[in-house]
């Protein structure tokens, strides 16, 4: 057997495609998952970056290669001005078991508070790929407008 074992496998387990690497797989992917769900998606930019949709969640793609994963992010809200105890404290139990594999995060950048998922690449398969865009997708769009009544009047 020859080759470094430590390389990443950009490999579909299904297909047994095998991508030269992980910008080519989630390409791969995101044609597959736009055949199968109708909704249009561009294909990952220079940066490795694309966004798609899901409902009214709209769902950034990021390949990090560098550091070897995917991000998949939805924007939710902004961060409450006020309230942020309590606001922090409902967004930390609900990614205890509500969100699945994605949890709530912050973007301290933009005081936005978003649903994410982060999976290594190396030996990600179409149907986990699609699982994570549904996941985070769901929980963005069933909880935007729950946190949003939730706390409205901490803005």
């Amino acid at each position: 057997m020859s080759g470094n074992i430590d390389a990443p496998l950009y490999t579909d387990r299904a297909t047994g495609q095998i991508f030269p690497n992980a910008l080519a797989m989630v390409n791969a992917y995101l044609a597959r998952f736009e055949e199968r769900s109708g909704v249009p998606v561009a294909r990952l930019d220079e940066s490795g970056c694309t966004q798609t949709r899901n409902g009214s969640a709209i769902l950034d793609v990021n390949v990090l290669e560098d550091h070897g994963v995917l991000l998949l992010v939805a924007h939710v809200m902004p961060v409450p001005a006020n309230g942020r105890e309590a606001f922090y404290r409902r967004i930390l139990e609900l990614s205890f078991l509500t969100t699945a594999d994605a949890a709530f995060a912050i973007d301290a950048a933009k005081e936005e508070v978003v649903v994410r998922a982060l999976r290594r690449l190396s030996g990600l398969d179409y149907e986990e790929f699609e699982d994570l865009l549904d996941t985070v997708g769901r929980v963005a769009n069933h909880w935007d407008d729950i946190l949003k009544r939730e706390f409205s009047w901490s803005r």
